[in-house]
């Protein structure tokens, strides 16, 4: 188990205690029950897909490329209903390694979808999504799904396309899927997660920044269809400026050959606490 310790506040204006008190993360094996008494606790299921436990024990998951994904726990990929109960589900874009069995768990979990309203619509008229599990939104829309939860939907440079195979005639099909999203995530505490799904590099990353203010960034830098590694720093260096940052979005598929070990390398001298994970740990926060 490794533990990181931050000396800084987590968020200003949050109450006293978590202004004057260190934050301890601790990295353990997926299958660890352990848990810190008002605490969060972030399981990373390989590329962009994660389950957040938040402080009052809901659990919020993201992006669930589960049964297709090679980087999937086999305790999870093997067994959709080893995730858990959802309380949240949070998708950004349409792309099968994002999208991935979102649908499914919906329905297993009878728990609403939330995603961009131009993916969420295809999804219902094709009848892959029934009506009453899935929630439109847009960039810069908030939601309050849960009590004391907030997700605002906020701009990400990507494209998103919906592929799916038509039960009729047994064909593959490429339907509009909207655009691609990432999501402030604001849990009970106060504490602010930026999920930044696919994107590249835009100037507005600044302007998020600064006007929500994420604590913890979920960066991808695989490359090919996201910021590559250096990018991913330039990023985070330049305008993000986060307390702490977990790379994502690589180590999963040929074509994004950006590594981990070259994010750090452009992240040198950089103050951002760089939290690298292995597909299946959890970190708690």
């Amino acid at each position: 188990m490794r533990t990181h310790f931050f000396a800084d506040s987590l968020i200003a204006g949050i109450i006293s205690t978590l202004l004057l008190s260190p934050v301890a993360f601790a990295q353990t094996p997926a299958s660890s029950k352990a848990s810190l008494q008002g605490s969060s606790e972030l399981l990373w299921l390989g590329q962009a897909g994660f389950r957040i436990k938040s402080p009052n024990g809901k659990m919020i998951l993201i992006d669930p490329w589960i049964t297709g994904g090679p980087k999937t726990p086999p305790m999870y990929k093997n067994d959709l209903a080893a995730i858990g109960s959802i309380d949240l589900l949070l998708v950004t874009h349409a792309h099968v390694d994002h999208i991935g069995d979102a649908p499914a768990l919906a329905k297993m979990n009878n728990t609403k979808l939330y995603g961009p309203a131009d993916m969420v619509t295809p999804l219902i008229t094709l009848g892959i999504l029934p009506a009453d599990l899935g929630h439109r939104f847009n960039k810069t829309g908030r939601v309050t799904p849960l009590p004391g939860i907030k997700v605002t939907a906020v701009q990400a440079e990507h494209s998103s396309l919906l592929v799916w195979k038509n039960p009729a005639t047994d064909k593959m099909e490429s339907h509009p899927a909207g655009e691609a999203m990432g999501y402030i995530i604001e849990l009970e505490n106060g504490f602010k997660i930026w999920h930044m799904g696919d994107t590249g590099l835009f100037g507005d990353m600044k302007f998020i920044s600064e006007h929500y203010k994420p604590d913890l960034v979920l960066i991808p830098i695989g490359g090919n269809f996201t910021m590559a590694p250096d990018d991913a720093a330039f990023a985070l260096r330049t305008w993000v400026k986060p307390k702490m940052v977990i790379p994502m979005h690589y180590n999963s598929n040929p074509m994004t050959k950006g590594t981990l070990a070259e994010f750090q390398e452009a992240m040198k001298g950089s103050l951002i606490k760089i939290i690298p994970m292995t597909e299946g740990e959890t970190i708690q926060f």
